[in-house]
């Protein structure tokens, strides 16, 4: 018996003798989009429940962007542990139970009456399971699933988190304006649960479970037996990964683009907006472009990736964010209007373009840890977010206004161009195995 056949025998299934001819992998992919998607919906909420839960609770700006920061820091925290855990229970089990995580979270925000209950289902439960649904999980598939094509693939599943907000934006806003922020809690927690099934049903933790070579790979590759010690290993490949210089400049930039994309404007753009006379329904739905424009950047990012010089590709994207977030505040009015328009459509370009050049440079210092790795720049990155979140809506309780956070966003950005050209390249390598 070859040891394709063994794998497939072990998996339960048959193998063809005809395979067809778009390899399964793509088919995962698929399924990983659309988990992505429907998870993202969440991620669409906080900026719309600012004004509404302050006005509903007497709640402050800073205490409800408290809420959005612990969410967004468990976020990041959670990944490289959820990564670890997909090795050794499986990508599909993880992904269904964080679903279920996020539904319930979201959920019980409905009965809410205090600012602790807030904290405790939007920043506690729906931050645990986020985390175990963010870019990690698509690293891992991508890691797994392809030899080939590794930065498109990456591009396009970073791309999912933009769709969901594309999809979910524009019906949240208008389900919050005419029917209260309650509905669109219920929203969210429905849509979360829809993509269960389809994760259970579909998703493949493997190749070797459907008999089928990584897509590119020249060689079957068999499936590792389950790595015991998730916190464990997660931990010791902190430990190794902290020792070298291209964590931490990785760990900063990314640091600073959450802050300046998920903590900022994510958060901050409706209250800003409105705070100029702009109608919460405009604001939302041009953050919605934003997300059209994500989906294209992303991608296309992906493809250069895969072609040039990852460094140089974040140190030119984080120039242009930090000149754009300059301009920001010069184009804030009551009305949409062509400068504005152009500025949505150039952040949208530029919103997680960021993110294939920096798994490429994951990928190429530390090989098979690299999903782990990454997961804890991911981490750096929700911690970055997730200071801004609360920081933004502090200054805007004590100034009255937002620029202050715009201006500051814009210079952290030039230093994230700096630090990505510093980053060396350097052979791929394997960190110490966790014992």
């Amino acid at each position: 018996m070859t040891q394709t056949t063994e794998a497939v025998a072990t998996a339960g299934e048959t193998p063809s003798a005809d395979r067809p001819r778009i390899h399964r992998a793509w088919f995962v992919a698929a399924v990983t989009f659309v988990t992505i998607i429907g998870a993202a919906a969440f991620r669409s909420l906080p900026g719309l429940l600012i004004d509404p839960l302050h006005q509903d609770f007497g709640w402050s700006r800073g205490t409800i962007g408290a809420a959005v920061s612990i969410n967004l820091a468990l976020y990041g925290l959670t990944a490289p542990f959820a990564a670890a855990l997909m090795d050794r229970f499986g990508i599909r089990r993880v992904v269904a139970v964080a679903l279920t995580v996020i539904a319930l979270g979201s959920g019980l925000t409905v009965w809410m009456t205090a600012a602790w209950q807030l904290l405790l289902c939007w920043g506690l439960l729906v931050g645990l399971g986020s985390g175990s649904m963010a870019l990690a999980f698509a690293a891992t598939v991508t890691n797994r699933w392809f030899t080939e094509r590794r930065g498109l693939v990456s591009g396009i599943l970073t791309a999912a988190s933009a769709s969901g907000q594309l999809i979910f934006l524009p019906l949240l806003s208008w389900i919050v304006e005419t029917h209260d922020w309650r509905p669109a809690a219920v929203t969210v927690a429905l849509a979360a649960l829809a993509v269960v099934p389809f994760v259970w049903l579909l998703l493949r933790d493997h190749p070797a479970d459907v008999g089928q070579k990584p897509y590119g790979a020249k060689e079957f590759v068999p499936k590792p037996a389950p790595v015991t010690g998730a916190a464990r290993r997660t931990l010791s490949v902190l430990s190794s990964a902290v020792r070298t210089g291209p964590f931490w400049l990785l760990a900063g930039t990314f640091a600073i683009c959450g802050a300046s994309t998920n903590g900022l404007v994510q958060t901050h753009f409706v209250p800003a907006a409105h705070d100029h006379g702009m109608p919460v329904t405009a604001a939302a739905s041009l953050l919605a472009v934003v997300g059209v424009f994500d989906v294209v950047g992303t991608i296309a990012s992906g493809w250069f990736t895969d072609r040039f010089e990852p460094r140089r590709l974040l140190a030119v994207y984080y120039a242009l964010r930090g000149v754009a977030l300059l301009f920001l505040p010069m184009l804030l009015a009551p009305g949409v209007h062509p400068p504005m328009i152009f500025f949505i459509v150039f952040y949208g370009l530029d919103w997680v373009a960021t993110v294939p050049p920096t798994l490429a440079l994951c990928r190429e210092h530390y090989g098979d840890d690299s999903a782990i790795v990454f997961g804890w720049v991911l981490a750096s990155h929700q911690v970055g977010a997730a200071l801004v979140a609360y920081l933004g809506g502090v200054c805007r309780d004590v100034f009255g206004s937002y620029d202050m956070v715009w201006y500051a966003a814009g210079t952290l950005c030039a230093a994230a161009a700096l630090m990505a050209l510093v980053i060396r390249r350097r052979p791929a390598v394997t960190l110490p195995a966790a014992a």
